[in-house]
């Protein structure tokens, strides 16, 4: 299998986590393609431009990291990351998709700061950061204890607030209140959290 990845995308860390859970990491090529500015780098194997992507052994082009991630899981049907049925799934899923949000929210914070500053649009910024502070308050009923099953869910949470120390550090986001901040320090020294942490 090939991921056409990015070092410092936070999309990409969460496929590569779930890869190092399901025991998949050795059977998976990384390369290179960093999108921005220039989509082409991935485009043939994804036509939105985006990492991640994945090329399976089969040849087939997946895309992106919440349907990598399913795959990866289902390619290793023991200790499922995503239960198969019932409540819990919908639970990781939810989860999965919070964090995304949380993500792209974040995403389009550093995006916009990249723009000269005549250019950037102070209500965009302020929308966006209003939505992560929200959203890591919902966090807090989502944590599990560290050292308890390392579901998707909890992946990404991890790769959410990985993101938002890497990139939004001077920003007051909420995940220094106690619960979120006591989870993160039981939780950043996981293997497959060192192992991919953004250079």
């Amino acid at each position: 299998m090939k991921l056409y990845h990015s070092p410092t995308s936070p999309y990409v860390r969460k496929v590569r986590v779930v890869a190092i859970e399901k025991g998949l990491a050795d059977r998976i090529e990384l390369v290179d393609a960093v999108p921005w500015p220039d989509p082409a780098a991935v485009a043939a194997v994804n036509p939105l431009g985006k990492v991640p992507a994945l090329l399976t052994d089969d040849g087939v082009a997946l895309y992106d990291s919440p349907v990598i991630c399913e795959y990866l899981d289902v390619l290793v049907p023991a200790a499922p990351l995503i239960p198969r049925s019932g409540a819990g799934r919908w639970q990781v899923l939810r989860c999965q998709a919070l964090c995304d949000g949380i993500l792209d929210a974040a995403v389009g914070i550093v995006l916009e700061r990249r723009r000269p500053p005549a250019e950037r649009s102070q209500a965009s910024l302020d929308r966006a950061a209003e939505a992560i502070r929200r959203s890591v308050g919902a966090l807090g009923p989502e944590l599990r204890p560290a050292g308890t099953a390392f579901d998707l869910g909890q992946i990404s949470i991890a790769v959410a607030l990985g993101y938002l120390e890497f990139r939004l550090a001077d920003l007051e986001l909420g995940v220094t209140r106690p619960v979120i901040r006591d989870w993160w320090a039981a939780t950043r020294e996981r293997p497959s959290l060192v192992a991919t942490r953004p250079p």
